[in-house]
């Protein structure tokens, strides 16, 4: 593992297109769930705890070797929200020309082929960390990182929240993330031998239901 190009890969500049979202924040902030950094981290926690958890076992079992195509169709089946399965293909997509650019491969190539207008972004992921050298764990890792420091980013634009108290959020999730990410190897490891039905299938209901109403809105800072 090479930490050099794990900071590569996890870092918000990559040219992956997640500045533009903010994993759901925007339609929490409008619904009143989202007031300040308490609830900020309440949102992050649930987060990292459902879809961010099962991102990082789809990216951990990509990075593996397990067969991204069944990966993909895995991820659909987690996803009941169309606006949802949208997104993460058309992020998908994006991370995809980022991927190739920097870190050529063939599987990457496959991928593409395969899914022209975009593989579910947490497969993606992981076949490119798998093409940068990378494990499993980083690859859980950068998902799971993503899925909080996203809403938390969008959040001091959204509130105008103190930078330093998002920061403060995501410091104290680290130790959380830490375990799911963890959590999230062992499950991409029993994908391996018993296929990925038995990756977890973690709900986030309130997210669907919000990422479907933020679709109709006439004026949104993010795309999602």
């Amino acid at each position: 593992m090479s930490r050099a190009t794990l900071l590569v890969l996890a870092d918000g500049r990559f040219p992956a297109g997640g500045h533009a979202h903010s994993g759901g924040a925007e339609a929490a902030v409008r619904a009143g769930h989202i007031t300040d950094a308490a609830s900020l981290e309440e949102f992050c926690r649930g987060r990292l705890h459902t879809g961010g958890s099962v991102a990082a076992c789809l990216a951990a079992a990509a990075a593996l070797g397990v067969d991204p195509v069944a990966l993909d169709r895995a991820a659909d089946a987690r996803t009941p929200s169309p606006a949802l399965r949208g997104v993460a293909r058309r992020l998908g997509r994006q991370l995809m020309r980022a991927a190739r650019a920097t870190w050529p491969h063939p599987e990457l190539d496959a991928l593409a082929g395969r899914f022209p207008k975009g593989a579910h972004q947490p497969v993606v992921l992981g076949l490119t960390a798998r093409a940068a050298g990378l494990g499993p764990l980083d690859a859980a890792y950068c998902s799971l990182y993503e899925a909080v420091s996203g809403p938390a980013t969008a959040v001091v634009r959204l509130l105008g929240l103190d930078p330093f108290d998002a920061t403060g959020v995501l410091a104290r999730l680290a130790p959380e993330l830490d375990r799911v990410a963890q959590d999230a190897v062992e499950a991409a490891h029993a994908a391996v031998t018993d296929g990925v039905d038995v990756l977890p299938a973690r709900s986030s209901p309130v997210l669907e239901i919000g990422a479907e109403a933020h679709t109709a809105w006439a004026v949104r800072l993010f795309a999602s």
